[in-house]
């Protein structure tokens, strides 16, 4: 019976994601749904194609109109629901070396041989081996250095479609997007969010991750291999609860 307790209270101790990694116990990761998000419901917020020419039947009819469709339109992502190609490559080194060193000498000395014979008659009073001679003597040291350095080097490319999920007043455009990859029992996340400018959408509809404002990008996984680089619950809760 007290087995049979300690078993249920350590089951109730298991937080929701630990019982979630217990039910993918020899299973590959699900992947995350892709409708309801920001990217879906801006697509789907997107008039009918026909619906979306519009204009005079002239204009309609015209080889040579400006339309999204036409052979000369501009096809860059411009509108809610609209998708465009974010290239993030990543190639950043930094170095940084300090080095500090402080030294600081002091010594000070007072003394009183004659004083309208003051110290002398306190000589006499004084234990033996004292004089007034060398009244008050300090000296102090002190020495300080210290040395730092930082380096890092991070290398990363990737390509990923993004979605118009929405436009401020001003013109500027929020892009939304993310992508999955599941290979074997471990699946790679990629996500990016942030603001663009219309104009410095290329035309081919790519946009460099350095002209998004605000860019948010996360690269990860999760599945056997990420749970085992990741320190056991009990280890995270001790690392910060325990004070040395």
């Amino acid at each position: 019976m007290r087995m049979f307790t300690t078993l249920l209270a350590a089951l109730l101790l298991v937080p929701a994601a630990a019982c979630n990694r217990l039910a993918e116990v020899g299973r590959a990761p699900e992947f995350s749904s892709a409708d309801g998000g920001n990217a879906y419901l801006a697509m789907a917020s997107l008039p009918q194609s026909g619906a979306a020419q519009g204009g005079p039947g002239s204009a309609r009819a015209s080889l040579w109109n400006g339309g999204r469709a036409s052979l000369l339109g501009d096809r860059r992502a411009g509108l809610p629901g609209d998708i465009m190609t974010v290239v993030i490559e990543i190639d950043d080194k930094a170095e940084i070396s300090n080095s500090s060193q402080r030294a600081r000498n002091g010594s000070e000395k007072l003394s009183l041989p004659g004083l309208f014979g003051i110290p002398q008659r306190l000589d006499a009073q004084l234990p033996d081996g004292a004089s007034m001679d060398s009244a008050v003597s300090t000296t102090s040291s002190s020495e300080s250095g210290g040395d730092g350095s930082v380096r890092r080097n991070e290398k990363l490319t990737l390509r990923i479609a993004a979605t118009v999920t929405g436009q401020l007043p001003n013109g500027i455009l929020r892009i939304e997007g993310s992508q999955e990859v599941r290979v074997n029992f471990e699946i790679r996340e990629l996500l990016v969010t942030g603001y663009v400018r219309p104009q410095d959408i290329s035309r081919q509809n790519e946009i460099t991750y350095d002209k998004i404002a605000s860019a948010r990008i996360s690269y990860g996984g999760r599945g056997q291999i990420t749970d085992v680089q990741q320190p056991r619950y009990g280890q995270q809760i001790a690392n910060i609860i325990l004070p040395f």
